[in-house]
């Protein structure tokens, strides 16, 4: 039986709704007033005085993938046990930053939901030394660095904010290419003749030759990022990445794709960041939905390819590759991809295991095909992203081979 709280505390039903679903959304799931109102019309239609009845009504709105059953498992039997319980919220998560990061890891469902339930607590001042107190630094750690290293998968809410502070502060310094066009430089190496001749007719004689030297502009930017349910937690944060990115250069092109593809450049564009993810959200029809890279690549090397890729265009292709169709015209898809662009980087969370090997049709298909295969999972591979980029590119000496890297 779900027990009724104190109508003090807001004890009619869609109410409580109301503030699960806010539960749900500072710990990470995609949540918002759409899916509150389903919530309550679900549970109106229901025995909602059974917990089992209630609880897979609840999940069927509110938690349709699976790897978000763990974290909306976690704030039912938190939220609708005790919906006043913050204190002992704050204590378990107090009790749980403790554990070891292995431990961490795998709790980090149930972290994100006891610090959004007292997420809105003030935090203690923090107790300054005593002049004569020593303190002992030894094997300690900071929590920064901690931090940088740690998978965006197992952050804790506080830990994703802090992420998400930290990616706003990044910058993405692109190699500078040369341009078709040239400025007036007295030491260029080609001679200006058109210049030339029209300081002589302005003096009257040949006094100096005009020399002139090739512009150089860091090229294009084009972002393809997967936003299915096996992407949704790297999704969200590396979209703080390409927000910060997108208001700190120009030339940025940033596209979403599911099962059908988005260009989300000029939502991007809004310098406040709540403002510019809230038009995202309105954008994308499909988040969290299955994936189509095939079809998705199809349609951008049909519409958008032309537009976007000319100068020497950087491609970033963000995915796991883990494509519905099994693969299906993905090589081809890829192949044009990569003769359109400069320099084609594809980033995979799934890296982050040691025993990767691309088993997926998906995956097999499009390796052959890019310049750099990367993992993006944590702070330190977007910075080992930034400083890749801001380096020549490689040649292209055929087709690309990758070797997984050997455990040290």
């Amino acid at each position: 039986m779900i027990p009724v709280p104190d109508p003090e505390a807001g004890g009619r039903l869609p109410a409580n709704v109301m503030h699960f679903t806010r539960l749900l959304r500072r710990a990470g799931l995609p949540v918002g007033p759409g899916q509150a109102v389903a919530a309550a019309q679900a549970l109106a239609a229901i025995d909602a005085t059974s917990r089992t009845d209630a609880r897979a009504a609840l999940a069927a709105v509110l938690a349709q993938r699976h790897e978000q059953r763990e974290v909306f498992d976690a704030a039912f039997d938190v939220f609708w046990r005790d919906p006043t319980g913050s204190e002992i919220a704050r204590a378990m998560a107090a009790i749980d930053g403790m554990r070891k990061p292995e431990e961490a890891r795998a709790r980090a469902a149930s972290r994100r939901i006891l610090e959004a339930m007292g997420g809105g607590q003030k935090p203690r001042p923090r107790e300054e030394p005593a002049p004569d107190q020593q303190l002992d630094m030894t094997l300690t750690f900071s929590a920064e660095e901690q931090l940088r290293g740690m998978d965006f998968e197992a952050m804790s809410a506080a830990e994703i904010a802090a992420a998400r502070a930290a990616i706003r502060r990044m910058k993405l310094v692109l190699e500078e290419v040369p341009t078709r066009r040239f400025r007036a430089a007295p030491t260029g190496h080609r001679w200006d003749a058109p210049a030339t001749l029209r300081r002589a007719l302005k003096r009257g004689e040949l006094l100096e030759i005009a020399r002139k030297r090739r512009r150089v502009r860091p090229p294009p930017l084009v972002v393809l990022c997967d936003i299915s349910g096996s992407m949704t937690r790297y999704a969200q944060i590396l979209l703080h990445f390409l927000h910060a990115v997108a208001n700190a250069r120009s030339r940025v092109h940033v596209f979403l794709f599911g099962t059908r593809l988005t260009n989300i450049t000029r939502q991007l564009r809004n310098r406040d960041p709540e403002v510019a993810f809230e038009l995202v959200g309105h954008a994308v029809p499909d988040w969290s939905g299955g994936t189509r890279i095939g079809e998705a690549l199809a349609d951008f090397n049909r519409h958008w390819a032309r537009r976007v890729l000319g100068q020497g265009a950087v491609v970033l292709l963000i995915t796991d590759g883990l494509d519905r169709d099994g693969g299906r015209d993905l090589s081809h898809q890829m192949e044009r991809l990569k003769k359109s662009c400069r320099r084609l980087v594809w980033l995979n969370p799934l890296l982050r295991y040691e025993g990767f090997a691309p088993k997926s049709l998906g995956i097999r298909a499009m390796l052959p095909h890019v310049d750099e295969f990367r993992p993006v999972h944590n702070l330190d591979s977007l910075e080992a992203l930034a400083q890749l980029l801001s380096k020549p590119a490689p040649p292209r000496d055929g087709r690309f081979s990758w070797t997984p890297p050997q455990p040290a």
